[in-house]
């Protein structure tokens, strides 16, 4: 039986150890924009018409020349490995078979060329810019050779932003023997997620990043990694280096105002993804659908846009679509749903998602997507 994201996020919550399930689930701060995310989609009102041909729905959409079943992507998450036995993979795999994007992350459990091989077909990349230009040209050169169509790169996180949950379940706090002893205590009290996870689930370090590249610590290395290598002297300049090493569309992920998506423009981008990293980095700032209307007004058809940020259904994503997206991201609803059930889940949510995109089509009189547009909201 299909479930709603609310009830794959409860059984996320059930099964993973505190500090994963929070990971996923959290925002920086006093998490502001992470609820806003989701209240603002919710806020949206649909303009219901009836006595219309609904007989012929189309979802299908193409976008960076890839044929899609629906316009809707998974978006890249960190330490999805660790949700579900080689997690990525399984995940990539769903997304293959609804025949929708998968983007793996730079911080994935399961390398570039394990999450190809093992879901049989070409993902979409995302890369975060570092101080170290030959590890990011490694990243490029090895997504070429793995026949990934479009490269995302990550522009909101040059500084991790302060996110307070993750340090009091464990993630990145506190040290020593103390977290040494909140994390074994959490592993040991979900028995499941230990045997088929932590047991049988290895190896767990990043895939794409070598060991010495973080150092031997790998996992527990991670909030020091990424203090020490993200980049932030980061420009639009190095959009320019970026492009030298890459021939496919490049998609610059983590935009909400319209100067930032402006000037992504003049630097060659070839699509924008409306993000405010899931509420995971500046809190207070406005949610992703908020801050669509006027980025897709500076950037006028040029390229396509995308938005993530609180897509918990498909009416959500028929909310994006009808502000004027081409297409949206999903983050957290596929983490939850690897969490609850694996692979399954994450064939689960899609094709929940799916299904209630029918309805809300049909009960709006929208026979295709690519037609979708304001005319659909209750303004």
């Amino acid at each position: 039986m299909a479930r709603p994201v609310s009830e794959l996020r409860a059984a996320a919550r059930r099964r993973l150890p505190r500090l994963l399930f929070d990971y996923i689930d959290g925002g920086s701060y006093d998490e502001i924009t992470l609820r806003r995310n989701v209240d603002d989609l919710k806020a949206i009102a649909l303009r219901q018409r009836v006595m219309t041909d609904i007989s012929g729905l189309s979802m299908a959409t193409t976008l960076f020349g890839q044929e899609m079943s629906m316009p809707l992507a998974l978006a890249p998450v960190g330490f999805a490995g660790m949700y579900a036995r080689r997690g990525e993979v399984q995940a990539a795999r769903a997304a293959q078979a609804a025949q929708v994007p998968f983007c793996l992350s730079t911080l994935s459990i399961c390398g570039l060329e394990e999450v190809v091989g093992g879901s049989g077909a070409p993902v979409w990349f995302q890369l975060y810019m570092v101080r170290d230009r030959g590890f990011c040209k490694n990243l490029i050169e090895r997504a070429k050779a793995a026949g990934c169509p479009v490269l995302l790169l990550t522009v909101d996180l040059p500084i991790a932003g302060a996110r307070y949950r993750d340090l009091r379940s464990g993630m990145s706090g506190p040290t020593g023997m103390k977290g040494a002893c909140m994390r074994a205590w959490q592993g040991a009290t979900h028995p499941r997620w230990l045997w088929n996870v932590q047991l049988r689930g290895g190896p767990h370090r990043f895939g794409n990043i070598p060991p010495e590249v973080i150092g031997e610590a790998g996992l527990g290395a991670f909030a020091g990694w990424i203090k020490n290598n993200f980049d932030p002297t980061v420009t639009w300049k190095d959009l320019e280096w970026v492009r030298s090493h890459w021939d496919g569309p490049i998609v610059i992920k983590g935009l909400l105002d319209p100067v930032d998506a402006r000037d992504a423009l003049a630097a060659g981008a070839d699509g924008i993804v409306v993000s405010n990293h899931g509420g995971r980095q500046l809190d207070g700032v406005l949610s992703g659908i908020a801050a669509l209307p006027a980025i897709l007004d500076e950037v006028g058809g040029r390229v396509p846009v995308l938005m993530d940020g609180g897509v918990r259904s498909g009416l959500d994503v028929l909310r994006v679509l009808a502000t004027g997206a081409q297409g949206c991201l999903v983050g957290k609803a596929w983490a939850y749903a690897l969490g609850a059930g694996g692979g399954q889940g994450v064939s689960e949510m899609l094709a929940t998602f799916k299904a209630e995109l029918e309805v809300a089509m049909s009960l709006t009189g929208c026979t295709d997507l690519n037609k979708a547009g304001r005319d659909l909201l209750a303004l």
